[in-house]
């Protein structure tokens, strides 16, 4: 505020102006001499015709901000950040006045958060963009973005965005299995808005009754609580048998006999009566895009993906350094959500055979365990010299180099059959798009969805996460990734002998971009833990 005061030529109090005046006395002393020699010059250089006669008859220069014309300084603080205001109106009385303008408030508005037309009809409505930026799009910005909500193994996506004259939180469906190409489907949870009072009121969106009262609750940075104060809005007059084929229909597009499968029905109940019990009471954890980088295979970001018995899922494609991983932001009871679901070496792809031999499900396991063994081999020396090394770090200076010396002495002797062959050194990047290869399923995977791309640019060796239920066991079963094209990839399970299709959200989701790589990877580790 000192700064904005010095600026302004202004300050707190009359000693301030006192002194202000007394500093200028002093100083027009000094600037007699600067003010002759500029006359004498000026004087000199419009006698030679060099420079035009600075005297002018018109108003003084403004000596400070304060002094500017008003619509001048609307203006220039208009392009300030709506953080910064409050202290503009500390610094002066005439800024404070200032600050009352709506054009300064509608600017901020639109260019933090992206209102426009909106605004317009808000204040035909009574409601300023000043009580609109202050009371409701300032105080609650920190919830806009992507979150994942806390429902055990079942995860979710939620988007908060300002929508119109309200911030809604928008929980993203996958569409009904298993059709993996449709839009996303999307409900609101929560609104927030100004237009029954003065101050911010929280709506709960839950349930089939309407807007009810709802809570907010900031838990800490980067999460935050939302809570239903009116439960009995979720509530059916048919009671739970109409909740849960009203959900039934909802989730999956079909009634509870239209479903053959047993084990299939047994988890739908399962997860019907694990979900609804938090009654839209959540906890959200912030999450982000994954930053894309020039040699990204494809494209990253969020895609939907069949899981068998399980439906569609929502999952997170990132790049990481020589690998392309798939991060579950839905879940299921075997492998819950923020699990690392498949695991892509891009070092390592695999040539496939022409159209008869791909049918052939045991050439294919040849292939891709062909190279699963080839792993397993360097994982294994790698461990040997990691271990041979710390034993010689441990026995001292001049056993040390002995034993490093024989650990060098073995790795060149094994050089030829650890050398990783030539697709292992080849790179992801390349200058054209890749020519399209056809590509069938081999007979006997199974396959949720029957329209599957026939052609395929590239295959890389990967591994899957699976495991028993309650992710009992877990472990990582190799596979075949196949990248059909911008948008959609699959994955060939070896062990399950299953297939799964992947398809690109494309969706808008603002305020979801990680602000950096360390970010983005701090988030994904994080999101392990939360589910482990």
């Amino acid at each position: 505020m000192a700064v904005c005061a010095r600026l302004c030529g202004v300050g707190q109090s009359r000693r301030c102006r006192r002194r202000q005046r007394h500093n200028q006395q002093d100083q027009a002393s000094d600037s007699d001499m600067d003010e002759e020699e500029e006359e004498r010059i000026s004087g000199v250089a419009t006698a030679g015709g060099g420079f035009p006669d600075r005297t002018s008859t018109g108003p003084p220069h403004p000596q400070s901000l304060a002094e500017l014309p008003p619509e001048l300084l609307v203006e220039i603080v208009s392009l300030l950040p709506g953080t910064a205001l409050p202290n503009v109106a500390l610094v002066c009385k005439k800024f404070r006045q200032i600050l009352n303008t709506e054009t300064i408030w509608r600017r901020r508005c639109m260019e933090e958060f992206g209102m426009k037309d909106d605004l317009r009809k808000m204040e035909v409505g009574g409601v300023s963009s000043r009580d609109l930026y202050v009371k409701l799009l300032h105080p609650y910005r920190h919830i806009l973005g992507l979150w994942q909500p806390d429902i055990g193994p079942y995860g979710g996506l939620l988007n908060v965005v300002v929508d119109g004259l309200f911030i809604i939180g928008w929980m993203y469906l996958p569409p009904h299995d298993p059709r993996v190409e449709d839009p996303m489907r999307r409900r609101p949870l929560f609104r927030i808005h100004l237009l029954e009072s003065n101050k911010a009121t929280v709506e709960c969106m839950y349930g089939h009754k309407g807007p009810h009262k709802g809570d907010i609750q900031t838990v800490k940075k980067d999460e935050f609580s939302t809570k239903c104060n009116q439960t009995d809005y979720h509530r059916m007059p048919g009671g739970r048998q109409e909740e849960f084929r009203t959900w039934l229909e909802e989730e999956w597009g079909r009634t509870l006999e239209e479903i053959f499968h047993e084990h299939m029905q047994e988890l739908i109940l399962m997860k019907f009566i694990y979900t609804s019990q938090y009654d839209n009471c959540l906890t959200y954890r912030r999450i982000y895009l994954p930053p894309a980088m020039p040699s990204d295979l494809l494209h990253p970001g969020l895609f939907k993906g069949t899981y068998g018995s399980h439906g569609l899922e929502i999952v997170m494609l990132s790049f990481i350094g020589t690998y392309a991983r798939a991060t579950k932001l839905t879940g299921d009871p075997n492998v819950p959500a923020g699990q690392l679901t498949l695991d892509v070496d891009l070092r390592r792809p695999v040539v496939l055979p022409d159209l008869e031999q791909q049918r052939n499900i045991e050439e294919l396991s040849r292939l891709v365990m062909g190279v699963h063994e080839e792993v397993q081999r360097e994982d294994q020396q790698q461990a040997m010299d990691t271990s041979a090394a710390a034993r010689g770090a441990a026995e001292g200076a001049s056993g040390g180099a002995s034993v490093a010396e024989g650990v060098e002495a073995d790795h060149i002797t094994c050089s030829d059959s650890c050398q990783p062959g030539p697709s292992t050194t080849t790179t992801t990047t390349t200058t054209s798009p890749p020519e399209a290869l056809p590509f069938v399923l081999p007979l006997g995977v199974m396959a949720r969805n029957e329209v599957y791309p026939r052609t395929c640019r590239k295959c890389f060796y990967g591994t899957g996460l699976i495991a028993g239920h309650g992710f009992t066991s877990p472990e990582r079963t190799p596979g075949l990734f196949v990248l059909f094209d911008e948008d959609r990839f699959g994955f060939i399970w070896l062990e399950l002998k299953s297939f799964s299709l992947y398809s690109r959200l494309t969706d808008h989701l603002a305020h979801s971009h990680a602000p950096n790589m360390e970010r983005f990877e701090a988030m994904l580790m994080n999101m392990q833990s939360w589910t482990s």
